[in-house]
């Protein structure tokens, strides 16, 4: 019989809604029935396509006998992190205090009132040496919660408040300026795999917001060193097991150093944040690397993670009927099979699949470590394996339309598009937004997602508004359509009255200031494995600030200045988890860079436009129009030259003269090779 997730709109949810366990989705009708029973309160924390999230439930949450412990002496409570990032950051910072690390699944006991005493993860269904069974630690939980019971409330009470005076602890400011960047730059350099590219080591994730920087960074200053850095990361990224050689599109992390074995789970706002860094790198370098994997993980965004409404799917599953990699991974035997005797012995070679394996049972990933001699039989093989993969079982899709990760792909392919002649990937910027704009917004406020045309009830958390603004001001600037720069100044007016900390100018909560009362309110200054909800609401502020005019205009910069004063040390010192505050420091030292391309109509401003949207530097912003057309301030004042089309190029609030031919535009905005 189904339990109360039954009627969630959570794909990971209704994953358990047929569990024995008796969940209950977060809520004050759960915390209620906790102190009516007065028992604790088992909280699990997960995503839809996290692996060890499927080994737990299938271990334990089947279990008849597990769930019947479970039901008898806790409250079970089952939540979606990616529906409720609020919940989950705050029993995050709980996890990793106790234990020293976190992730997924996250198994939280907690009190009836809400407060943490005893926190992990992942728990296997019998010990494991330096890892007791997930029964044994329900037995340890209920013989202290009935034995010593005023202990253990006495100490989660402690923990909780030791939580909120971390969570209310701020960084000493500091500006990030020039010197500033140069040094996080130099940061980043020390740090880097000259082998392999990236930072660190295994498991290794793609730090998509620091090649971000990085190139920001290389096209202000001339600093080669910064170009090589991306350019290194990229090229093995992308020859590599992490992208999907066959499909395109990039999956979660490897677990190796070199990127060679991926965790199989494709998540949107990855594939976003990355499309973006590849299109910048092709239209900066010319690199036919670069462009082909900006095109091919657009087209898999288009093809596997568009929804029948028009916008696009949270992830995609890391296992397939219970196998991690199922769906990707291939022998030399299949290899043969499909592609016949000659074929299938030279892909194999090109792909670096091999008898011994690079994965699991024999089974080797697909590399690309070189480019193909003849490429035209690569693509007829590419074609036929992909077609032939299509009839495997494929992974399940979380199809919920979370609204910040659908931000990031509108700007990434409203500026890609833009920027490399694909103006069908501007279209389904165009449609995912208009989705979110008349779904996702109910009664005047923010909602955090939505499935199958139907919106979730959670709230948008501070990411939502910063990247759904940011996403719009993308596609003013795509389209030229004044109504996207009308909604995102009404969204980025919402953040600043709905989230900003009151005594702070440029501080911000994650969570509204009417959002669910939790321990406290999340405010999270990292840019992990998604920018920080602070630094993306600076990032889109400082576009705005340079796309409105008047008040508007002087205040959205003054507050991302006051912003970066906030993160200064972080940005410095540890710049790998900064990466999203630096491309903001980098747009505003720069300028933000201006260019107004104004001309008869759009046949005859088109030469001078598609130059200055593919030679512009990131950060920069770029508008067109007939000469002061509504709605579009910065076209304000703009006139023809000679009754011809013309571009205006302006750093901060001082503009060059008008110029009428792209090398002039080349040479005004000082691009470096």
């Amino acid at each position: 019989m189904a339990n109360r997730l039954a009627n969630a709109t959570s794909p990971y949810l209704l994953q358990h809604a047929e569990n024995p366990v008796d969940w209950w989705e977060w809520g004050p009708e759960a915390f209620a029935d906790a102190r009516r029973r007065d028992t604790p309160i088992l909280l699990s924390v997960g995503y839809a396509a996290c692996h060890w999230c499927h080994v737990m439930a299938h271990e334990s949450f089947e279990d008849p006998a597990t769930a019947e412990q479970v039901n008898a002496e806790f409250v079970a409570i089952k939540v979606d992190r990616e529906e409720r990032p609020d919940i989950d950051a705050v029993y995050m910072a709980a996890t990793q205090a106790m234990t020293g690390q976190g992730g997924w699944p996250m198994t939280c006991f907690l009190t009836p009132i809400g407060e943490p005493f005893h926190c992990g993860t992942y728990y296997p269904p019998r010990p494991r040496p330096g890892m007791p069974s997930f029964r044994q630690v329900l037995d340890a939980v209920t013989k202290a919660w009935r034995e010593d019971g005023e202990r253990v409330r006495t100490a989660a009470g402690q923990i909780a408040a030791r939580l909120s005076e971390n969570a209310a602890a701020a960084l000493p400011p500091s500006g990030v300026d020039a010197t500033a960047l140069d040094s996080a730059a130099g940061a980043l350099a020390q740090s880097f795999d000259s082998r392999s590219g990236g930072f660190g080591g295994a498991p290794k994730f793609p730090p998509s917001m620091a090649c971000e920087f990085l190139l920001r960074h290389h096209e202000r200053t001339g600093a080669r060193r910064a170009l090589e850095l991306v350019e290194l990361t990229c090229e093995r990224m992308a020859r590599g097991g992490i992208y999907d050689q066959l499909g395109g599109g990039f999956a979660r992390y490897s677990v190796d150093a070199q990127w060679v074995v991926p965790h199989f789970e494709k998540m949107l706002y990855d594939n976003a944040l990355l499309l973006r860094v590849y299109a910048h790198l092709a239209r900066r370098t010319g690199s036919a690397l670069a462009r082909r994997v900006a095109t091919q993980t657009a087209a898999f965004l288009l093809r596997d993670m568009r929804t029948p409404e028009g916008g696009f799917a949270s992830a995609l599953d890391a296992d397939t009927e219970g196998v991690e990699g199922l769906t990707y991974a291939w022998t030399p035997a299949q290899l043969l099979a499909v592609l016949g005797e000659a074929d299938g012995a030279w892909a194999a070679s090109l792909l670096t699949v091999t008898e011994a394996g690079t994965f699991e049972r024999g089974s080797s990933t697909l590399q690309l470590l070189t480019d193909p001699e003849d490429p035209q039989r690569w693509e007829r093989v590419r074609t036929a394996l992909l077609a032939a993969r299509d009839q495997r079982p494929q992974p399940a899709r979380d199809d919920k339309v979370i609204t910040a990760w659908n931000g990031m792909a509108i700007v990434a392919l409203a500026e890609a598009g833009a920027a490399l002649g694909h103006p069908e990937w501007v279209s389904a910027a165009t449609e995912a937004a208009d989705l979110l704009l008349r779904l996702h917004i109910v009664e005047g406020r923010v909602r955090r997602s939505s499935r199958g045309g139907v919106i979730g009830a959670a709230a948008g958390v501070l990411e939502d508004h910063a990247y759904l603004a940011d996403g719009l001001l993308a596609l003013h600037q795509a389209t030229g359509q004044p109504r996207w720069l009308s909604a995102a100044t009404e969204l980025l007016e919402l953040a600043l009255e709905r989230f900003a900390v009151p005594e702070h100018l440029g501080a911000f909560f994650d969570t509204a200031d009417d959002a669910d009362e939790l321990l406290h309110r999340p405010r999270d200054l990292t840019d992990d494995a998604t920018p920080a909800g602070a630094s993306a609401l600076a990032n889109a502020l400082v576009t705005a600030s340079v796309l409105v005019e008047g008040e508007a205009a002087a205040r959205y910069r003054d507050i991302a200045e006051a912003a970066l004063q906030l993160v200064g040390s972080l940005a410095t010192k540890h710049p790998r988890f900064a990466g999203h505050w630096l491309t903001a420091a980098e747009a505003l030292v720069g300028g933000p860079l201006q260019v107004a391309v104004v001309g008869p109509d759009e046949a005859g401003r088109a030469e001078l436009l598609a130059h200055a949207r593919r030679i512009a530097p990131g950060g920069a912003v770029v508008v067109a129009g007939e000469p002061g057309a509504a709605g579009v301030p910065l076209l304000a004042g703009r006139s023809l030259v000679n009754g011809g089309p013309a571009a205006y190029v302006c750093r901060g609030f001082v503009c060059d003269r008008p110029v009428t031919t792209p090398q002039e535009i080349t040479a005004l905005l000082g691009v470096r090779p």
